[in-house]
């Protein structure tokens, strides 16, 4: 799919998403029809055209043999060095925590605090395009070569150890103007953390991996949703029923 297709495609969902539609918006039928039709050319999509298409900025290839790039990898890898060392520890705060999506947050804390500590480096949770700074919603971090103005974005994953090959969905990005965070051209990675679950009441967490975005693939998967608020109007009510008691 050419930019300049999903561009168009982008373009017809931000008002669908932006607010309700009014009865008889003539932009509906066709757009549903599209779907039907032509939805499948939306399988196989390079992340960096979404990217650019929803903010406008350029997604970036990183280069490891230009100097800059190469020292935020490097600041990065060392980051990821000693989150695995740190949290060993068995009092530290991770091990407390149920459930394995919890584990994320620790992550990006720990990754927020241990990347602006470097000489010339700067860790930050991106502001929005309407100038909030959110914790959800793609992507996590902010990482900036502050001499040079060089951003990487980061967006921490916990995953289980050996399930790298699982279809299992596990990347989500939102196309939404006014919450968008990515406003600067930027490289964009992932980092990947492997964990082995609960080893004698401690959570261990095993490996990391760095992922370049520049060639990801993503789909889109078309939903049209509501709340039980919409759904369960007193004004579309029929009848209604009560077990006797």
């Amino acid at each position: 799919m050419s930019s300049f297709r999903l561009l168009f495609v982008l373009s017809a969902v931000y008002p669908l998403c932006a607010e309700p539609a009014p009865a008889g918006n003539p932009e509906i039928r066709p757009f549903v029809r599209w779907l039907l039709e032509d939805g499948e050319r939306l399988e196989d999509v390079r992340f960096a055209e979404v990217a650019e298409a929803v903010s406008g900025c350029q997604v970036l290839p990183i280069d490891t043999s230009d100097p800059v790039d190469a020292a935020m990898v490097g600041e990065v890898a060392a980051a990821l060095d000693d989150l695995l060392e740190v949290m060993l520890d068995p009092d530290n705060a991770i091990h407390s925590v149920g459930r394995v999506n919890e584990i994320s947050r620790h992550v990006e804390d720990f990754l927020l605090e241990r990347l602006g500590q470097g000489e010339n480096f700067a860790c930050s949770i991106p502001v929005n395009a309407s100038g909030n700074v959110r914790r959800s919603g793609y992507p996590d971090l902010r990482f900036e070569h502050e001499p040079s103005g060089r951003v990487f974005y980061i967006d921490p994953k916990v995953f289980r150890e050996g399930s790298e090959r699982s279809s299992f969905r596990t990347f989500y990005f939102e196309p939404k103007g006014a919450t968008n965070k990515i406003r600067d051209d930027a490289s964009h990675i992932i980092v990947g953390i492997a964990h082995r679950g609960k080893v004698e009441g401690r959570w261990r967490l095993e490996a990391w991996k760095l992922v370049d975005l520049i060639d990801f693939r993503v789909r889109l998967k078309a939903e049209f949703q509501s709340s039980n608020r919409e759904l369960y109007q007193e004004s579309a009510v029929l009848r209604e029923g009560r077990q006797a008691r």
